[in-house]
């Protein structure tokens, strides 16, 4: 995944798909990276409203670093009826930072906040993490985990190239009742253990790219009301754009595909991971 500390600002905006026949929602996205700019700018108003004009009317916002968990608070504060956030630190983030005790201590504060609905993304990334840094890493996904558990607040898990000990990790310290793997990236193997244990999966713009077929065969296991959708933005736009700035607009695109993968009606669908990220993260009006 591209580096989160960096803006391709040459990079053009994947054009707004056709509109979804109900609302849904984004249930991952990082609006601050698309604009670059403050929670309450006119920027980050104007990706709301995209996202609103094709019926993806509710984001989550979610949490990285202490600096920008932050910023995903103030966001949530300010577009009250569209946002939502998430705090953490991200498993790339645990290893490197200055004083991990100290942006921990945020994340605590922060996590207690009412707009905040969810502890993460935190998780395993040993696709950057080289091995002699990984028990830093596992030791912070361990501390999140336990504020999911206190906070009584879903936990949004970065899963890359580390699926053996995330899933072993649950078990040893135990899940809070809402798990959520954020673009999930297992096969049907690991699907069909995350169903059995009611974790929630959701699919990003990846279930559409060429080189993804178990990815789809895993999407069409998913009982309906353990799925959810997202963008990941501006990361991984889905496909025929690939490549181009994502948006939490083009959940309208990625549901359709998904749609078409699990031969359902797109409203229905739509309804559907709307309904689900509601029942995760709370009503965005409360």
């Amino acid at each position: 995944m591209a580096d989160r500390h960096t803006r391709d600002s040459d990079r053009k905006q994947a054009p707004l798909p056709e509109p979804l026949p109900v609302p849904t929602v984004d249930s991952h996205a990082h609006m601050e990276i698309i604009t670059d700019t403050a929670p309450d700018s006119a920027e980050v108003g104007e990706v709301i409203a995209q996202a609103r004009s094709v019926n993806v009317d509710r984001i989550i916002q979610v949490g990285y670093s202490a600096e920008q968990s932050r910023w995903c608070v103030a966001a949530a504060e300010k577009w009250r009826t569209s946002v939502l956030a998430t705090v953490a630190l991200h498993p790339n983030e645990a290893p490197i930072v200055a004083d991990l005790e100290a942006d921990l201590a945020i994340i605590a504060e922060l996590a207690h906040h009412p707009r905040v609905r969810a502890i993460g993304e935190t998780g395993l990334d040993y696709f950057r993490t080289p091995p002699e840094l990984r028990g830093r890493q596992q030791t912070s996904f361990k501390w999140h985990i336990e504020l999911a558990k206190k906070t009584n607040k879903a936990l949004v898990i970065h899963d890359r190239d580390s699926h053996d000990d995330i899933l072993s990790i649950l078990l040893e310290v135990g899940a809070p009742p809402n798990v959520i793997f954020h673009c999930f990236s297992g096969d049907v193997g690991m699907a069909k253990v995350c169903i059995e244990r009611g974790y929630l999966l959701s699919f990003a713009g990846t279930v559409t790219f060429k080189n993804a077929p178990g990815l789809r065969e895993a999407l069409k296991l998913v009982p309906m009301d353990q799925l959810l959708v997202e963008t990941d933005s501006p990361f991984l736009a889905p496909m025929p754009h690939r490549g181009a700035t994502n948006t939490p607009a083009q959940v309208a695109h990625i549901v359709r595909a998904m749609a078409l993968e699990r031969k359902c009606d797109v409203g229905e669908l739509a309804l559907a991971l709307g309904n689900n990220a509601e029942r995760v993260f709370g009503s965005f009006t409360s």
